[in-house]
This record gives structure tokens, C-alpha cells and sequence, in this order.
């Protein structure tokens, strides 16, 4: 892939948010998006940013069986594909033993299997043509964790681990795979599309209702501008060597820095244990 040559993008969930953002950034640079969305009003919205390089897919990726006809058929009235950018997703807030597993279903399915389906309809024509980028929105929270999000944060790290087992199994066909981790954004991630459990357990007030309180003070107010968001997408895009994984803003990078220093101070206090468990070595 050039700097100059455009591209076709494939995009989910371009309706709002840093998804909208990728797609805007993708076509004022002169590419084609195909983006993904769940209504037909949206799909009028996002076609009418730019009639002749921006397409829209009305789908659900949770509906794992109708993506690979809907992913081919947007192939022929485009183009192949080269670039995925699985960013459609949300947000559950509820502490576990609150949250049902209906809940984590849910979640996973937006999360983890609708990306992991659009991965497997797109691979094929990338692995014949040796040439493709998949990007895989996932988050902060797919590597540091927060109380009150736990099957938000394990469907990250989900995420995370199979981007990059994939971008291993995948490098010798010419498709690179980056995990792009986000920090907060500008976005309605922590408003309207976040799925919340409603309280029901005391014990838990004293963790969830700070932070649930300063969570929707917050919304409308994080400090990651999405416009920035997507030239990061671009320039990963056009990186001959990208990531396995790039994070996004200072507040990911601070809380990933004090994850990865007490990561290393605990891996030491407990050294000897983690080494105790080995076969003894005989004597010849």
C-alpha cells in the first residue's frame, strides 16, 4: 500500500462517534468507506457525506450469518477491501455479581464475535491478494481494568488476544493487525450507548456509586479529540511497520504505565513461587 493510492475501507458502526470520526477522516483523505449501520435513516446520513466514495451497509454485526453475504456483496459494488476497522461495539457498567449472563452475552457478541465474523468474511480476498490492514478498536480497558465494567474489560482483552495471535498467523500473507486502544474520547460511549445494570446489591455502593456518578459527569468532557482519533487511523494505516498495538491518549498511556510497573513489582515479590513449580532436576 502507498501514502497516495486510495484505499476502501470497511468500517463498523459509522453512525456516531469515533466510528463516524474514522469514516469522516477516511473520506476527507480522499478514500472509499463502506460503513456499517443498523438503520436505513443512517445509512441516508452517512451516504450523504460523500455520495460518490461513501457507502453504506445496513448491518448487524452481531448477526453473524448474514455477514460474509453482506461483506461479498459489498465487495462487488466497490471493491476488494484493504482495509477493516472493527470499531462497532459498546459499553455494559455493572459490577458481576449484579450483571446477568444474559449481559455478558451481549456483550461478547458485540464485541468479540461480530468482529471476529467481519475478520473472517474479509481475510480470504486479503489473503489471496497478500495485502491487507485490519484494525481492531478495542481499549484502555482491554489491558487495564476498572471496577464496575468487568465484562466491558474482558471482552477488550478478548479483543486484544486475538488480534494479536491473528496478526501472527497472517504476517506472511502481507496482512498486518493493530489493536487500537483508546483512552477517553469525546464520544457517547459513557452516555446513551453505554448499557448500565441497575444496582441491587448495598455492599457495592461504596465502589459503584463514585464511580458511576463521576463516569456520567465525565461524559461530554473527555479530554480525546475523535477528529485526532482518525488521523491517528490514518497514519497507522499507512505505517509500512504498524503496531501490534497502539494506545491512544495520555490517560491510557499514564494508567498503562501504572499497570505495567505494578505488573513487574508483583511479578518479583512472588518470583520464587512462580519457579517452584518445575520437575527437580536428577543428578546423571
Amino acid at each position: 500500500m502507498t501514502a497516495t493510492a486510495p484505499k476502501t475501507f470497511l468500517i463498523t458502526g459509522v453512525s456516531s462517534g469515533l466510528g463516524r470520526a474514522f469514516a469522516s477522516g477516511a473520506l476527507d483523505a480522499g478514500h472509499h468507506v463502506i460503513g456499517t449501520v443498523r438503520r436505513d435513516d443512517d445509512a441516508k446520513t452517512f451516504t450523504a457525506l460523500a455520495p460518490d466514495h461513501a457507502n453504506a451497509l445496513v448491518l448487524d454485526v452481531t448477526d453473524f450469518d448474514a455477514i460474509p453475504a453482506a461483506v461479498a456483496d459489498a465487495e462487488r459494488q466497490v471493491g476488494p477491501i484493504d482495509v477493516l476497522v472493527n470499531n462497532a461495539g459498546y459499553g455494559h457498567e455493572g459490577v458481576l455479581e449484579e450483571s446477568s449472563m444474559d449481559d455478558l452475552k451481549r456483550q461478547f457478541a458485540a464485541n468479540v464475535f461480530g468482529p471476529v465474523a467481519m475478520m473472517k468474511a474479509v481475510l480470504p480476498g486479503m489473503r489471496k491478494r497478500r495485502l491487507g490492514r485490519i484494525i481492531n478498536v478495542t481499549s484502555m480497558g482491554g489491558f487495564i481494568t476498572m471496577p464496575g465494567i468487568s465484562f466491558y474489560c474482558g471482552s477488550k482483552f478478548a479483543l486484544e488476544g486475538i488480534s494479536e495471535a491473528l496478526g501472527k498467523e497472517v504476517a506472511g500473507f502481507g496482512i498486518r493487525v493493530t489493536a487500537l486502544a483508546p483512552g477517553q474520547f469525546r464520544t457517547d460511549w459513557a452516555g446513551r450507548s453505554m448499557d448500565r445494570t441497575p444496582r441491587s446489591i448495598a455492599d457495592y455502593d461504596v465502589v459503584m456509586d463514585p464511580m458511576r456518578a463521576a463516569r456520567q459527569a465525565k461524559s461530554g468532557n473527555q479530554p480525546g479529540d475523535p477528529a485526532k482519533a482518525a488521523q491517528a487511523l490514518l497514519a497507522l494505516v499507512e505505517a509500512e511497520n504498524p503496531p501490534v498495538r497502539l494506545f491512544l491518549g495520555d490517560d491510557a498511556l499514564g494508567l498503562v504505565d501504572q499497570k505495567l510497573d505494578g505488573m513487574r513489582t508483583e511479578i518479583a515479590a512472588w518470583d520464587v513461587l512462580s519457579r517452584s513449580t518445575n520437575f527437580e532436576r536428577t543428578g546423571v
